[in-house]
C-alpha cells in the first residue's frame, strides 16, 4: 500500500452551497418530499453541514436507496472517502453512508464502497462481504447526541487498526518503464480520486477478486447528478452581494428561531412534567379523599342504626314508666326490680356489684388522702384489704362467667341434637 498522494485530493466544497443544497432538498413538499419528519429535517441539516465541514471528502447528496423488500425510497447520504492512518501513513477508504427514514433517532447505514481494482478483505470484523459496515459507534447509537462526525472519527480509528480494503495487481501489457502521469482531481464532487491510486499501489492479494459489481445510485428527481458539484455548476461565478446578504440575513434569522423554539420546547416539557406530576398527586389524594368518605359514610349508617335502638330503647323504658308510675311506692328498692334467671346469673350480678362498689371505695379513699383527710398508712391499710376483696370478687366472677359458656354450649348442643333427631 502506499498513500494518496496529496495533490489528489478533491476541491474543498463550499460550505454555502451545501447549506443551501439541503435547505432545498429538505425543504421539499408533496411527493418528491424526503421521508425524514419535520421535527428532525434541522438536526439533519446540522449534522452534514458539520459532517462536510470535518471532513470535506465526504459530500451530501440525494440517491435512491432500494429496501431488501423492493421498496425504493429517496434519501440523502454522504459520499465520498473516509481518511485512515496504516502505519503511519494516511489512506482514503471509499465509503457510502446512507440516512435512513428514521435518522437520527437510529443510526445510518454504511457501505465500503470499493472501485473495480478493489476487493474487501474476507472476514473482516466490522465489514461483511457485501460492504456494509457494522462497528460498535452504530450499534449504540444514542438520539441526540451521536452524529456523523463523531461516526467518522470512530470509522477511521477502526479502519487504521485493520484496512477493510486491498486492491489487486493488473498484468500490465507494456512492460516498458513509461512514467504515469500524475493523477489529477476527480470531476465528481462527491469522489476522491486518490481511490484510484489506492487501487493501483496497495498491496495484491494472494486470492482472486471477488464478484463484486459496483453499485450504480439512479439519479434523483432534483436536477441532473443531484449532488452538491452539480448545484456548484450551475451557480453563477459573481454574486449579487444583496442577494448573499439577504441568504445570509435568513440563514441567520432561522437559527435564531429555531434555538428560541428549541428553548420554549424544553421549557415546556419541563412545566408539563411537573403538572403531570401534579395530577399524579392530586389523584392519589382523590383517592384517599374517596376512601375516607366512604368509610366516614358507613360510620354514618353505623351511627343512625344504634341511635335508633337507643329511640326504641327509650320509648320502651318511657312506656314502663307510665304503666308503672301509680305503682312504685316509697319504700320501692331498686334492687328488687331485676330478677335474675338463675343462680349463676345472681351470683355474678353480685360479684360485678361488689366489684364495683370496691372501685368506687379506692376511688373515694385516693381523694381523701390528698385532701389529708386520712393519714397515708391507714389508706394503705384499707387500700390492702380492699384490693384483696375486690380480687376475689373478680375471680369469682371469672369462673361464673365460664360456667355460664359451658351451658350455653351445652344447651346448643342439646338443641342441635333435638333438630338432628326430629
Amino acid at each position: 500500500m502506499v498513500p494518496s498522494p496529496s495533490h489528489s485530493d478533491p476541491l474543498p466544497p463550499n460550505p454555502q452551497i451545501i447549506q443551501q443544497f439541503l435547505s432545498s432538498v429538505l425543504s421539499q413538499r408533496g411527493p418528491s418530499a424526503l421521508p425524514y419528519s419535520e421535527d428532525t429535517k434541522w438536526l439533519i441539516r446540522q449534522h452534514l453541514v458539520s459532517l462536510t465541514t470535518a471532513f470535506p471528502s465526504l459530500v451530501p447528496r440525494t440517491a435512491t436507496f432500494t429496501h431488501n423488500d423492493g421498496r425504493s425510497i429517496n434519501l440523502l447520504q454522504s459520499d465520498g472517502t473516509v481518511p485512515m492512518s496504516f502505519q503511519g501513513v494516511t489512506y482514503n477508504i471509499p465509503v457510502v453512508i446512507w440516512l435512513m427514514e428514521s435518522y437520527p433517532r437510529h443510526p445510518p447505514c454504511v457501505y465500503v464502497n470499493p472501485t473495480r481494482d478493489m476487493i474487501i478483505k474476507r472476514s473482516h470484523p466490522h465489514v461483511n462481504p457485501s460492504g456494509m459496515v457494522s462497528i460498535p459507534y452504530l450499534q449504540n447509537w444514542i438520539y441526540p447526541s451521536s452524529n456523523l462526525v463523531e461516526l467518522v472519527r470512530n470509522l477511521s480509528v477502526m479502519f487504521g487498526r485493520d484496512p477493510p480494503l486491498y486492491s489487486q495487481r493488473r498484468p500490465n501489457p507494456n512492460p516498458s518503464p513509461s512514467p504515469s502521469p500524475s493523477p489529477s482531481p476527480s470531476s465528481s464532487f462527491g469522489r476522491n480520486s486518490a481511490n484510484s491510486s489506492i487501487a493501483s499501489n496497495m498491496g495484491a492479494a494472494a486470492f482472486p477478486r471477488p464478484g463484486i459489481p459496483p453499485r450504480a445510485y439512479p439519479p434523483s428527481p432534483y436536477g441532473s447528478g443531484n449532488d452538491v458539484a452539480s448545484v456548484a455548476r450551475l451557480q453563477p461565478h459573481t454574486e449579487d452581494p444583496n442577494e448573499v446578504f439577504k441568504r445570509n440575513a435568513i440563514s441567520k434569522l432561522v437559527e435564531m428561531v429555531h434555538s428560541d423554539i428549541v428553548g420554549i420546547r424544553k421549557t415546556r416539557e419541563a412545566e408539563m412534567e411537573g403538572l403531570f406530576g401534579a395530577q399524579g398527586v392530586l389523584r392519589q389524594r382523590q383517592e384517599e379523599l374517596d376512601k375516607g368518605l366512604k368509610e366516614m359514610q358507613d360510620e354514618k349508617e353505623g351511627l343512625e342504626q344504634k341511635l335508633q335502638m337507643v329511640l326504641m330503647n327509650a320509648d320502651v323504658l318511657e312506656a314502663w314508666l307510665r304503666d308503672n308510675e301509680g305503682k312504685i311506692s316509697s319504700d320501692f328498692q331498686a334492687d328488687d326490680a331485676f330478677e335474675c334467671v338463675d343462680v349463676l346469673s345472681k351470683q355474678m350480678l353480685e360479684c360485678t356489684a361488689s366489684d364495683l362498689a370496691i372501685e368506687d371505695v379506692i376511688y373515694s379513699l385516693d381523694k381523701a388522702v390528698q385532701d389529708g383527710a386520712i393519714q397515708f398508712d391507714q389508706y394503705l391499710r384499707n387500700v390492702r384489704l380492699l384490693s384483696r376483696e375486690q380480687f376475689f370478687h373478680r375471680a369469682t366472677a371469672a369462673k361464673v362467667r365460664a360456667s355460664q359458656l359451658q351451658t350455653q354450649v351445652a344447651n346448643m348442643a342439646s338443641r342441635i341434637s333435638q333438630y338432628t333427631n326430629g
